[in-house]
């Protein structure tokens, strides 16, 4: 078949937006004739490098940037990078429809952004049109945000709103209603999708892993519990609710035990402190931002992964601490709620931050008395991995798909 990808965000060798994008599209094209949309001055180069190193035949890519701005990064993720990407968007329905007259496209796949919320416009050209996954209709707890400084509250609040806005736009509903397949990345999404009109809306996990890195990260040593080490891998931001697992370390009174965090962020100075005021900076180690080669060898020297996160759509920490045999604590919230179950970790409540971190605190408890526990949930969410949240595994499901 030709496929058409949409793939705002696409870069080989990255996690994230860029990581899903490229690898959607690598492992599609090893089943159909695969073109690719995607922005020359994000990752250009690095796309010609990879495919002058490794070949792909079935892959063809496209570049293109709207004429009168042409450096999209030069905000940051700022608001004027998603005003970039909406019109780049309409940008794509024009180039695509020319590419459609000279081809004939089977489908089209949106793949990046991973938003619901704006609207992709190729869904308007006459071609079947799968959306997704795409997340970002998950919310923090009303009851959460009594923990969080005016500037954190005011981040969700624009949040809400910029979301609610999406979900007005005519385009948007249009994207969602002609869709053949809309994938969310969680129940939160999916339910958001289908008050917009998706006549199909399925669950499916936008993060994946390769199958080297799988098998790179099983062989990390048995985590052991002399000493047990807790780690929490994330950006150093509120929502990310690091503070609720330092407050839960505190509670569960494990004085052998370490708390590692990786990662930088606005939070770091407040983080920092709170350590000092729980009585536990002696045993809380900031490592900061780290290569991903670093992280992984720290993620091997723990025992136990930390992911208290309040609205995250997808999970590329948790898959990586599954695949090195990690059990995982979390939140029933988010992405990280959809991959984690009673198998492969501790997944807490979270009605209000007073029962959270108790409930957190004591699937810590539990974790670091029992070494067994972990090397059987880690076990589980190691087949888990390899089972269905492979990179490979993901481009059959698609090709499966498609036909």
């Amino acid at each position: 078949m030709n496929v058409l990808i949409s793939a705002y965000s696409c870069e080989p060798g990255k996690g994230s937006e860029r990581g899903v994008g490229w690898n959607v599209a690598r492992e599609v094209a090893k089943h159909h004739q695969v073109w690719v949309f995607t922005r020359p001055d994000e990752s250009q180069s690095a796309i010609e490098a990879e495919l002058a190193a490794n070949p792909i035949p079935n892959l063809h890519f496209v570049y293109f940037t709207l004429p009168f701005w042409k450096d999209s990064l030069r905000w940051g993720q700022s608001g004027a990078m998603q005003l970039h990407y909406y019109l780049w968007q309409i940008q794509a329905y024009f180039v695509g429809r020319k590419l459609h007259r000279e081809i004939g496209f089977d489908l089209i796949h949106h793949v990046t952004f991973v938003r619901y919320s704006s609207p992709s416009f190729l869904a308007l050209l006459p071609i079947p049109f799968i959306w997704g996954p795409v997340g970002g209709g998950e919310s923090a707890p009303l009851s959460f945000w009594t923990d969080f400084s005016w500037k954190n509250k005011l981040y969700e609040s624009l949040r809400w709103a910029w979301r609610s806005l999406g979900e007005l736009d005519l385009f948007t509903r249009l994207t969602a209603q002609r869709s053949a397949i809309a994938y969310a990345t969680t129940e939160d999404t999916a339910q958001r999708l289908r008050k917009l009109g998706a006549p199909n809306v399925e669950r499916l996990s936008e993060s994946g892993i390769s199958q080297l890195e799988i098998e790179q990260l099983s062989q990390c040593p048995t985590p052991t519990n002399s000493p047990v080490r807790f780690i929490n891998i994330a950006r150093l931001l509120h929502w990310k609710g690091i503070y609720l697992g330092l407050r839960a370390f505190a509670q569960a009174n494990l004085p052998d035990a370490e708390y590692w965090i990786l990662g930088e962020g606005p939070e770091l100075e407040r983080l920092q402190t709170l350590t000092f005021d729980l009585g536990i900076a002696t045993q809380v180690k900031f490592w900061g931002l780290l290569p991903r080669e670093e992280v992984l060898v720290k993620l091997g020297q723990c025992s136990v992964l930390v992911h208290p996160s309040l609205h995250d759509s997808g999970g590329w920490v948790p898959l990586e601490a599954m695949a090195s045999g990690r059990p995982i604590i979390c939140l029933d919230l988010g992405g990280p709620s959809e991959l984690v179950t009673a198998a492969i970790g501790i997944k807490v409540a979270a009605d209000n931050p007073e029962q959270a971190v108790s409930d957190l605190a004591k699937a810590m408890i539990k974790l670091a008395g029992d070494s067994s526990l972990c090397v059987q949930m880690g076990q589980a969410g190691q087949q888990k991995v390899k089972e269905f949240y492979s990179w490979e595994a993901k481009g059959k499901l698609f090709a499966h798909t498609y036909n």
